[in-house]
């Protein structure tokens, strides 16, 4: 018998047969590759960050294999898809896709613009300044098939260094004149070294204090994206910094809405959940800010703020507690917050204030927002706020004539409730309170009491059989029953 020993060579891989196919939804229809920051557009279409932003920046509006042609106004990170997608490659053994970058994407892009008129693809290429030049034929063949094209313009002659957002008043392309300024900033942001860190933050700070054309020209995706790493570090100086710049960036009108589109929100958040005190200070801030822009209201609910909002009504800064509130009067102005906030018990929370008389003013607007929807009422009067305001009223325990007339605005609001709203203020002697406090308030006061008396006084078939007192008693019989069960 022989002594040779027969070797095996055995390799562990996949057959490519076996692996699973790539879901179409997972695929970016600009680009065609796996999506590696996915982002929901406006008309509810995803896409890779950077083909987005190519795409307004070139003007560029592509008709998708529908049909359907997507809408870019609003931008919002995909956090959900991203991570199914790396769960996905991490179940099939692939590895995560990487992001290409603004370059790729514009050159695509630019590609794709050009297929639609040939003939003056050489024109086109002369105007992009040399930033994108096609090199054949068969390179201009390589756009994917399933994309066409619906612009109109052509391409936006440009040189040098730029940055982009939306195609809306506050977001138009601009040539960076601080382009070398920028690139020096962002060496130090982006230093492996916590003191160059420290140094650029503080840096950044001071620059956009007070210079509103610097703001404007530093709120760039490069400068964000630096930010947005830098406002989660674990060294103070360079946390509360890094919120403090973001704060005045935030400043800027033309700003506001690129912030929130470049992802920065979810970190805002964090810290505003277990940051630095003074970090926590100018996130509140940050976020006031951020949500004075209407495009951005439903955007920054959606994004999950609500929650940590609501539990720095409670923080030991007065700073944080005011800017909260602030925050929270301006996001409870779209109903879909207004839902979010009832859903998570904000109703009970803000009228426990109310009675302590903790910040009464900026809570009674939050509750003024929450009564104009048909669940905020239903939940202030099932938590007796018709009786809490009416206490107040009596009391007249009120910091200023003002948040009198919120308190008066946010029982108007309550006295659309119907029935409901009748039963209770008739329990509370509201009528007789009210007659007494339109004789001696403001002229805007009088005007919600006079409101409020009309909807008391107005008589109808149902209530001509209303026994109040029955009404009354089988809610409390309702809860008790829902007590019991429960």
């Amino acid at each position: 018998m022989g002594t040779s020993k027969q070797r095996w060579r055995i390799s562990f891989h996949k057959s490519p047969s076996k692996q699973p196919p790539i879901p179409i939804e997972f695929v970016c229809p600009i680009s065609g590759s796996l999506m590696a920051d996915p982002v929901i557009v406006s008309s509810g279409h995803t896409f890779e960050r950077h083909c987005v932003h190519a795409c307004k920046s070139l003007s560029f509006t592509p008709v998708l294999p529908d049909g359907s042609i997507p809408d870019f106004s609003t931008v919002i990170p995909n956090l959900a898809l991203k991570s199914t997608i790396l769960n996905f490659c991490r179940s099939s053994f692939l590895d995560p896709p990487k992001p290409i970058n603004f370059l790729t994407a514009e050159n695509l892009v630019f590609t794709l613009k050009a297929t639609r008129n040939p003939q003056n693809l050489a024109k086109d290429a002369a105007r992009f300044n040399g930033v994108r030049v096609i090199q054949s034929e068969t390179e201009l063949n390589r756009v994917p098939s399933h994309i066409s094209t619906s612009s109109e313009e052509s391409v936006t002659p440009r040189s040098g260094p730029t940055y982009y957002s939306s195609s809306s008043a506050s977001d138009v392309e601009t040539l960076n004149p601080n382009s070398i300024e920028e690139d020096e900033l962002l060496v130090k942001l982006k230093s492996s070294q916590i003191s160059e860190q420290e140094e650029a933050v503080i840096s950044f700070r001071k620059l956009t204090r007070t210079r509103e054309e610097t703001r404007f020209q530093l709120c760039t995706p490069r400068t964000l994206s630096a930010l947005r790493v830098l406002i989660t570090s674990r060294y103070v100086s360079v946390q509360v910094n890094s919120v403090a710049a973001l704060v005045n960036l935030s400043l800027e009108n033309r700003n506001k809405v690129k912030i929130l589109r470049s992802g920065i929100v979810p970190s805002l958040i964090d810290v505003l959940k277990s940051g630095f005190q003074e970090s926590q200070e100018h996130v509140a801030g940050a976020l006031f800010s951020l949500a004075l822009d209407d495009q951005n209201k439903t955007a920054i609910g959606v994004l999950g703020a609500l929650p940590p909002l609501l539990h720095a009504l409670r923080s030991e800064s007065e700073r944080t507690r005011h800017d909260s509130a602030l925050a929270l009067y301006h996001l409870s102005l779209v109903q879909s917050n207004r839902a979010k906030l009832v859903k998570l018990g904000a109703v009970q929370a803000l009228l426990g204030m109310v009675k302590t008389g903790h910040m009464m003013g900026r809570i009674l607007l939050i509750l003024c927002n929450l009564a104009a929807s048909s669940e905020g009422r239903a939940a202030m009067l099932d938590g007796s706020a018709v009786e809490c305001f009416v206490c107040m009223l009596r009391k007249g325990e009120f910091d200023s004539e003002s948040t009198r007339e919120n308190c008066l605005a946010a029982l108007y609001g309550l006295s659309h409730g119907g029935l409901r709203f009748k039963g209770l203020a008739k329990e509370a002697a509201a009528e007789e309170l009210l007659i007494q406090v339109e004789e001696m308030g403001s002229e805007r006061a009088k005007d919600k009491v006079r409101k409020i008396l009309e909807v008391l006084r107005q008589k109808d078939e149902e209530e001509e059989e209303v026994d109040w007192e029955k009404l009354l008693n089988s809610d409390d019989d309702i809860s008790q029953a829902r007590i019991s069960s429960s």
